[in-house]
């Protein structure tokens, strides 16, 4: 070996050592590539479940590359005086002109550490909002919903949030914990409408959808509480009455999946038109306009002026 790096260094005029370390650095990088090559294919070969592969390409991706920067930075440095004094200059200028790259990192290091979302969760981060499909070691990615899109749906566009951003930022996860949120369907009829009969169908319809649900979060309640403080009592769905302007405003509450908070709503809105058709004493409030005509509304023919003394006695 010592024979092959002095042939080499004569023929390049490289310093025999750094040819050693080169070499080194080329056959540990073949040898961790070829290790999370065989990783994965054994990985694969296991399981078929989506998540799990993802979590284990992301998980030997990570390894190796801190496995390999430890061992490089052990060959490389080796020999070096004054090495701590380096290294503290080196990591001053780093803190200052790499400040946000930095943070980002720091903040991926506290996700993996604390876990407050994990991938497949739904999360909101400041502003943005959407399914969480990677944690990156700089940023998050996410699949937005809700933007100009009602109802939580999808748009089809992929969020790139900076990690720092947990530190600035208000994070909520719609999954951790309570896998459950609280939908309101508001549903407004004419003051003249049955009110009563009108609250009744409402109470029918969302026990039917939703009565479920809220045996499911019962359960989950109990096993969330024993991680938050938790102080909910009802959890069924009830349906809540108030007065607006133009009409009896009647609002259905209930949990439901935050993904499935259209279909929900579809679903109560078609019970609902069904029942209230049926029904004639029900009527939807809507805005409209009336035209108030005194002397029609006062009993006088048509054409007859309006007496300007209501009292038709004569003294």
């Amino acid at each position: 070996m010592n024979e092959f790096l002095s042939s080499i260094e004569a023929s390049t005029g490289l310093p025999a050592g750094l040819i050693g370390k080169g070499a080194t650095t080329l056959a540990l990088l073949i040898l961790a590539l070829l290790l999370r090559a065989i990783i994965l294919r054994i990985i694969w070969k296991r399981t078929d479940n989506a998540k799990v592969r993802f979590i284990a390409r992301k998980t030997a991706s990570y390894t190796m590359t801190i496995v390999v920067a430890i061992v490089l930075f052990s060959i490389w440095l080796e020999g070096l005086s004054g090495l701590p004094t380096y290294l503290g200059l080196l990591s001053a200028g780093l803190a200052i002109a790499l400040k946000d790259p930095l943070a980002n990192f720091v903040g991926w290091l506290i996700i993996l550490a604390t876990k407050p979302f994990t991938v497949g969760d739904r999360i909101q981060i400041g502003t943005h909002v959407g399914d969480l499909i990677d944690i990156r070691v700089f940023r998050v990615v996410l699949l937005e919903v809700g933007n100009w899109v009602s109802a939580d749906q999808g748009t089809g566009r992929i969020l790139y949030v900076p990690n720092s951003k947990i530190f600035l930022e208000t994070v909520a996860n719609y999954n951790i914990g309570f896998p459950y949120i609280w939908n309101e369907l508001p549903v407004l009829v004419t003051f003249e409408s049955d009110w009563r009969a009108a609250k009744a169908i409402l109470k029918q319809t969302v026990t039917d959808i939703a009565g479920t649900t809220s045996a499911d979060a019962e359960r989950s309640m109990k096993e969330a509480s024993k991680t938050f403080l938790l102080t909910y009592r009802e959890l069924g769905p009830a349906v809540f009455t108030s007065v607006r302007d133009s009409g009896v405003l009647l609002t259905i509450r209930y949990l439901c999946d935050p993904r499935k908070r259209r279909s929900t709503e579809e679903a109560m809105w078609e019970r609902i038109l069904d029942a209230f058709g049926a029904v004639p004493s029900i009527e939807l409030a809507y805005p409209t306009q009336r035209f108030y005509d005194r002397p029609t509304e006062i009993g006088l023919p048509a054409g007859e002026p309006e007496s300007k003394n209501d009292d038709s006695s004569t003294q």
